[in-house]
């Protein structure tokens, strides 16, 4: 590949990453919650996540993905279900944060954490279908190496995402230290509550 489709797919990515969506927003939400470490740890479960897209596009079963539509609604719903599943979560550790019993990275472990970000990535199915349609307007049919190249694009999105995501993580981080009350903390949780309610409900009811 050239070195200016190169550049050219970074910056796209670059802006990509940086709008608001899922991804970012679940980030901030865990640094919000548990502070920049938390944040990182769910960043590098997303990218997972993103390395699992990749390979799925580059090897062309996205389509297959994009033509059933009862592959595409099960994932959905798998995935709505647990983002619906986060949401109730996160309001309990807002109760929790009222009484006094604020919550920690110490609470959730690192492993749960990473975990959430891999199941948050690979049970939304609009990710691959992303990939699938970004990805192959940077490669050349002629290049004799298809595959290889839009995993290679895949692999530079990711990088580019795990810088952001560490970032945004360490903004929301500052920030989380600044309110420490816990009727702030509460509110973060209440908070990512209704996002993690809103996005599961808007993954619910995405259509191919």
């Amino acid at each position: 590949m050239e070195l200016s489709i190169i550049l050219s797919f970074l910056a796209a990515s670059i802006l990509l990453t940086v709008a608001p969506g899922p991804d970012n927003l679940f980030v901030i939400a865990q640094s919000m919650s548990y502070g920049f470490r938390a944040g990182f740890i769910t960043s590098l479960g997303l990218c997972t996540g993103l390395i699992g897209h990749t390979l799925i596009a580059s090897l062309g079963l996205s389509a297959i993905l994009y033509q059933s539509t009862v592959i595409f609604t099960a994932i959905k719903s798998v995935g709505a279900i647990y983002l619906l599943y986060l949401a109730w979560e996160s309001y309990k550790e807002g109760k929790s944060a009222v009484s006094g019993k604020i919550a920690n990275v110490k609470s959730l472990s690192l492993f749960s954490l990473y975990k959430r970000g891999i199941l948050m990535n690979l049970l939304n199915p609009k990710v691959s279908l992303f990939f699938l349609a970004f990805l192959p307007q940077f490669v050349s049919t002629n290049s004799g190496h298809v595959k290889l190249d839009m995993f290679v694009l895949g692999l530079i999105f990711i990088v580019q995402a795990l810088v952001l995501f560490s970032l945004f993580s360490a903004l929301a981080g500052k920030i989380k230290i600044l309110f420490q009350s816990k009727k702030t903390v509460s509110a973060i949780h209440y908070g990512k509550s209704i996002l993690f309610a809103v996005l599961g409900g808007k993954l619910l009811f995405t259509k191919i």
